[in-house]
């Protein structure tokens, strides 16, 4: 069976949706899947074992001029490289009009989604020729959303087992420097700031850390999370910041690590997918709805009378007068991290 999948962005949806690639996998022996993704994201659709053909989307690029010469080539390319093949299935599990739902629609097959309730835009529905509904979706992990959608359209049982990404180890890149032997990775970098771990308990985590000579490597990819890094290592032996990295590089350096604790960001997701053992932290966010899910996953959700507010900045701490912000963590302290960290060790 020939498939073409449609989830072009971002990084956390696409990882979220390998589950249901291995769910169908193991149901459907011959399956064979085209992806539909945006280029900044290609290498992780590339790691499953399922996947045949990357087809790349170049959405950013195309939005900042769509009638120059050189785009309007790109998506005549596009178009003619989408409609090369009939397909036996399409599964939009993007779930979006502009962005998916009209790519569909350009491609040869029959198309499935999501019905008008569970779409994320419900006139994407419109443009299927078989809509699924997902009971109670609102209360559901995306990925358990997605491995639903997968078992309807593909039309196998769905056993709601622990996700099984099935990324090929071998197909993550070398890096151009050598790991230590032993050495975890603390995911500090996040985008809202109510997500950021204090970088107080940070500091403390990385002290009790070198006092077990772990080398702590800390990625980053901007200059306020480069700036956050260096505050970080300042005084230490045993932390190292890595140089900017590629996702699929990053994914290299997850790989190999004892364990990993991440703040709600799409790397902890990666983590989950190459399978290390990682000990997330929510703050703002429900766990239940975005968390890490996976072998070895573990999630510490703030205890706080407005937790999880889904709020960029800590409400509580412009009202109070706190030492920590965001407040909510003052109930996932460093101590609690590393009583589950060092078992990890």
């Amino acid at each position: 069976m020939h498939v073409l999948l449609i989830k072009v962005s971002s990084m956390g949806d696409i990882i979220h949706t390998l589950p249901a690639l291995t769910d169908a996998m193991n149901a459907i022996p011959d399956l064979e899947v085209d992806w539909v993704v945006e280029p900044a994201f290609a290498d992780i659709p590339a790691w499953h074992p399922a996947v045949k053909n990357i087809i790349l989307i170049p959405l950013r690029q195309w939005k900042k001029n769509i009638f120059n010469k050189k785009n309007i080539l790109s998506i005549i390319q596009f178009i003619k490289k989408l409609r090369e093949k009939k397909y036996d299935l399409i599964i939009d599990a993007q779930g979006l009009l502009f962005k998916s739902a009209i790519v569909a629609k350009i491609a040869r097959g029959e198309i499935h989604g999501y019905d008008k309730n569970a779409a994320r835009d419900k006139f994407s529905s419109y443009l299927y020729d078989h809509s699924y509904a997902i009971k109670n979706y609102k209360k559901l992990h995306a990925i358990t959303r997605t491995r639903q959608l997968f078992s309807k359209a593909l039309k196998y049982e769905f056993k709601n087992t622990i996700p099984n990404y099935q990324t090929i180890a071998e197909k993550l890149p070398t890096l151009p420097f050598k790991l230590e032997k032993k050495y975890v990775v603390f995911l500090h970098g996040t985008t809202w700031d109510s997500k950021h771990y204090p970088e107080s308990y940070w500091r403390e985590l990385i002290e009790k850390t070198e006092a077990n000579n772990i080398t702590v490597y800390l990625p980053w990819g901007n200059d306020n999370e480069k700036k956050r890094a260096e505050r970080l290592a300042q005084n230490t032996q045993h932390v190292k910041i890595l140089p900017k990295l590629s996702i699929p590089q990053i994914a290299t350096v997850l790989r190999y690590a004892i364990a990993v604790v991440s703040v709600d960001t799409g790397l902890g997701h990666l983590s989950a997918a190459v399978n290390t053992p990682t000990i997330s932290l929510y703050g703002p966010s429900n766990a239940e709805l975005v968390g890490i899910l996976g072998e070895k996953q573990i999630h510490l959700q703030a205890q706080f009378p407005c937790a999880p507010c889904y709020s960029k900045t800590c409400i509580y701490a412009r009202t109070h007068k706190t030492k920590i912000t965001p407040t909510c963590f003052e109930t996932i302290p460093s101590t609690v991290v590393w009583d589950i960290l060092k078992k990890l060790i």
